[in-house]
């Protein structure tokens, strides 16, 4: 389908095309590709990281923390996927890797036969601790100490206004688990 002239001329011309879309010259569009860039090298070094000291994927790492803040220490499985955002078949995968080194366990879901809960062990309690120091440093290194305290606020503001607008609100604070539930201290 060809574009209409006036859709052309407002991409190259820098106006606004339009609810929905954007110009490749909106300066916003800068505040997104930096974001990518960044997203992609905070994911890499803290990846690397985690692999390099602990022989972890960021992946496991995050499944781990997540199970760890849930109440229980478990949570059914699609709830882990969608809290890792991985979809169903990558969380399995995900669980069974974590499964087979012994740092969770699945539990059967008594309310639905096909349903099932990926549970922290206490092997997984421990793993989460001795990991933790390691991705929490690297977050420090890469992305706190490289923002000022006026930036973090705008960060903050922009990020929380993105995941509104995409239906996935940011918590205003790290929920913690009542202190019987709790397995470690989260990160967030």
């Amino acid at each position: 389908m060809a574009r209409s002239p006036s859709a052309d001329t407002a991409a190259t011309s820098g106006r606004d095309p339009g609810p929905g879309s954007v110009s490749p010259r909106d300066p916003r569009m800068r505040a997104w590709r930096a974001f990518l860039h960044a997203h992609a090298a905070v994911m890499h070094e803290l990846e690397a990281q985690l692999v390099a000291e602990r022989e972890m994927t960021l992946a496991e790492y995050d499944a781990l923390v997540q199970l760890a803040s849930a109440p229980g220490a478990r949570l059914r499985m699609s709830d882990l996927a969608s809290r890792v955002l991985l979809s169903r078949s990558g969380v399995t995968r995900l669980v069974d890797r974590l499964e087979s080194e012994g740092l969770v366990r699945r539990e059967s879901c008594g309310s639905d036969a096909r349903g099932s809960f990926a549970a922290l062990t206490p092997a997984g309690v421990r793993c989460l601790r001795e990991a933790m120091p390691v991705h929490l440093r690297g977050v420090g290194r890469v992305f706190v100490d490289v923002i000022g305290d006026d930036d973090a606020a705008v960060v903050e503001r922009a990020m929380t206004a993105v995941a509104e607008a995409s239906g996935r609100p940011v918590p205003s604070h790290t929920p913690r688990p009542r202190r019987s539930d709790r397995a470690v201290p989260t990160d967030g």
